[in-house]
């Protein structure tokens, strides 16, 4: 009964209203979410004479940090469009399989990052920008996360398939539970135990294990509609590469997103040293801040987007990208205003190191100037990503990170124009526009041959009734003469 009314709802209640009971909670969850590594930072950065040096440090472990979650958003989006899709078909069993299949996916990704990661765990710090002075600090913070890659993996694959059930409060609230545990743990372990960053580190994995047995309890003995059940733990290959080829474009956007980092932090500690690392790190920080309520719109958005397009209700699918598109602008251009009034004030809070606070401000406003026109952009790579167009999605969210993006970083800061540490600012701004208007055109093309597929399955629809009618005047007919 209560699929069936999850069912009715993502098929027939309003749009507005629909969306906003399913993405208010996935914007508070992501927001709280990004809170895992940004207080991590904001504390870090703190700590008494190596702030400076503590937050850069973890900077440099970011691209990890993106890796791993790279993997969580392949296993976990994948899975989840996967389900939405299914359970508008109607086909239940197939998306419990999906489900299973997920969790076996989470256990082997986790064991084979935890292995590599703990072996080879000095080469890749240093080939990630790790000086001699910072690399003591990023060690500290990033073994003790790849201990508790099986929890990050955990809460962050599964969650996004809490809201495909139907229930976007509860993918809400397993969030707010493990954000919640990491805010208070963190300033504890860091000051009150004196651990300094290996406090950060150990506060963000017991959050996220007590988010992983919060989500592993409700679909299985929570009030759940799918369930984990031991059989559908065996990994089928169809059932795994339906979940990689949605997946994959989120998957690649992440390791991008590292790879981004990585050249960012080579080049940053070339022209400006381990301070610029750290300020890019603060710049980051805030970016995120920026856009994750964007990603929960778009959580919220794709289980409706997929039900919907699952079961050929095209014009309740274009409704809600309008929503999304106005909603995600309006955020983007307050986050953009905030940033370029108040700079002194938000990076304050990250460091008081006057030094540092001055290149991030200058960093900021020139990095984030075409904040208000990329919510379109994240937007448009989630809706393919929602219809199973995976590899439209992936090039969309690859434009900006590796095929744009990269180049600039390297090019722009031996122009003369950009010479040096802005050359690096100004790739990202340029990036955005670029990006955001390639992004733009193709998504408006698709909305417009969606607009035509309304258009042709109204016509559809209008033959079959017409035909139904014409079928019973026959048969009333019939009667009659009788």
């Amino acid at each position: 009964m209560k699929l069936m009314d999850n069912q009715k709802r993502l098929g027939e209640e309003k749009i507005p209203k629909l969306l906003i009971s399913f993405s208010i909670p996935a914007i508070i969850g992501m927001i709280v979410n990004t809170l895992y590594n940004i207080i991590d930072r904001i504390f870090i950065g703190n700590i008494p004479e190596v702030g400076n040096l503590a937050i850069t440090g973890v900077g440099i472990t970011l691209p990890i940090m993106t890796i791993i979650l790279g993997f969580g958003l392949l296993i976990g989006v994948g899975t989840s469009a996967r389900i939405s899709i299914a359970l508008g078909q109607g086909r239940k069993e197939t998306a419990e399989k999906l489900l299973g299949n997920a969790v076996t996916l989470i256990i082997i990704a986790s064991i084979i990052i935890t292995c590599l990661g703990l072996i080879f765990i000095d080469p890749i710090l240093k080939a990630f920008g790790a000086s001699a002075d910072t690399l003591v600090y990023a060690k500290d913070y990033i073994r003790i996360i790849f201990f508790g890659t099986i929890f990050s993996l955990g809460s962050v694959g599964l969650n996004h398939s809490i809201r495909s059930d139907g229930n976007p409060k509860v993918a809400m609230l397993s969030m707010l539970l493990g954000a919640g545990t990491n805010i208070i743990l963190d300033p504890i372990l860091i000051f009150g135990f004196n651990m300094g960053v290996k406090g950060a580190a150990i506060a963000t994995i017991t959050s996220q294990l007590i988010s992983a047995i919060w989500i592993f309890y409700y679909f299985t003995k929570g009030k759940s509609i799918l369930k984990i059940k031991l059989p559908n733990l065996k990994l089928e290959r169809h059932i795994v590469l339906s979940i990689f080829t949605i997946g994959m474009s989120p998957f690649a956007m992440q390791i991008a997103q590292s790879l981004v980092q990585v050249v960012a932090n080579n080049s940053l500690k070339y022209y400006g040293g381990d301070m610029a690392i750290g300020a890019m790190t603060i710049i980051s920080s805030i970016s995120l801040m920026a856009t994750m309520p964007i990603v929960g719109i778009n959580q919220g958005a794709q289980p409706i987007i997929g039900y919907n397009y699952g079961a050929k209700k095209y014009d309740r699918v274009r409704e809600t990208l309008k929503y999304g598109v106005v909603v995600a602008t309006l955020i983007v251009t307050l986050a953009f205003l905030l940033v370029e009034i108040f700079p002194n004030t938000i990076i304050q809070v990250f460091n008081n190191d006057p030094s540092l606070r001055e290149m991030a401000i200058r960093g900021v406003r020139i990095y984030l100037f075409m904040l208000p026109i990329v919510g379109v952009q994240i937007i448009a790579s989630s809706y393919f990503q929602a219809i199973g167009k995976a590899k439209i999605s992936m090039f969309l969210s690859l434009l900006r990170q590796v095929l744009i993006l990269i180049p600039l970083i390297l090019l722009l800061p031996k122009l003369q124009l950009f010479e040096g540490l802005d050359g690096i600012w100004f790739a990202g701004a340029i990036s955005d526009f670029i990006s955001t208007i390639i992004s733009t055109t193709i998504f408006f093309v698709s909305v417009k041959h969606l607009k035509k597929k309304t258009a042709s399955h109204t016509d559809d629809l209008d033959v079959t009734i017409s035909k139904n009618n014409k079928l019973l005047y026959n048969e009333i007919s019939a009667d009659n003469s009788k």
